[in-house]
């Protein structure tokens, strides 16, 4: 039943990879145990892949690429298509648009934000979601969530700020060693030339005026410099294109960022909570 399962959860972009990996060994001449073993997984590996049992990793996609693409790049194309498939449904639309934005202005008030997440953090948010995902669910998605890093050091470089509510700081996900690290890592990124980090605190709404009651808002410019807004909640998301919206959305991140601790402020507060977690 699990294998049945897992063959009609398969995508199209994994079935045409393993479609082709198949047709390419057989045309070599290699059996499944020959090709396994230069590629360093198994053989029973391989037959799993291609019989669709278990989907291609991404590891097996560059080693298909090694051993069978013969430079013609194929399995590498191939493996923005395959990650894009596995990522959850609501986020497949804004994933491409964020990995070519020009510049993202990011405001998280529940969790850190996603491109700012350390592989522990996110492995425990993700572990203890609901529906509770399998295992190898989480472990998708945790390598999916860490390949979005590659934005931070993209030869074209990305302006990214983000606001954090101080909730999101002062809340444990994991362990202590977990958000040590996790809090290490926001310091860290905080130092980056190309990132703005700061921390709206608890009291900013003590002066009567309050305008982040409204969650999570992601405004992105794309590589035309339009400027497109992203929402996302409950496992539901919204990708917003209206000019007038968006223009309302880029005023609200502005009054945000006007309530917020400036950069240096937000930085001590960061790495004083991180000390704490020692």
């Amino acid at each position: 039943m699990a294998r049945a399962e897992n063959k009609e959860t398969v995508g199209p972009a994994a079935r045409m990879a393993a479609a082709v990996a198949k047709k390419m060994r057989l045309k070599k001449g290699l059996t499944q145990d020959q090709l396994g073993a230069q590629m360093g997984f198994t053989g029973a590996a391989i037959s799993a892949m291609e019989r669709l049992i278990h989907p291609v990793s991404d590891e097996m996609l560059v080693q298909l690429e090694r051993v069978l693409g013969g430079g013609t790049g194929i399995f590498e194309e191939m493996r923005e298509l395959v990650r894009l498939e596995k990522l959850p449904e609501q986020f497949r639309g804004y994933a491409p648009i964020e990995q070519k934005a020009v510049a993202l202005w990011l405001y998280a008030n529940h969790v850190v934000h996603g491109l700012f997440q350390t592989e522990a953090y996110a492995r425990a948010l993700i572990a203890g979601g609901y529906p509770e995902p399998t295992p190898e669910r989480v472990e998708e998605l945790v390598v999916d969530r860490m390949a979005r890093k590659a934005l931070f050091d993209r030869k074209q470089v990305c302006e990214i700020e983000l606001i954090l509510d101080e909730s999101v700081l002062r809340r444990p996900i994991g362990d202590e060693e977990v958000m040590r690290e996790q809090l290490g890592h926001l310091a860290e990124c905080a130092r980056r030339r190309n990132v703005n980090l700061q921390v709206l605190p608890l009291d900013a709404g003590l002066g009567g005026e309050y305008v982040a009651d409204r969650g999570n808002l992601t405004v992105i410019e794309t590589t035309v410099h339009d400027h497109v807004t992203y929402l996302e909640i409950q496992g539901e998301s919204l990708l917003i294109t209206d000019r007038t919206k968006v223009s309302a959305h880029r005023q609200r991140y502005a009054k945000i960022r006007a309530q917020a601790l400036d950069p240096r402020r937000s930085l001590g507060l960061i790495e004083e909570l991180a000390g704490e977690q020692r």
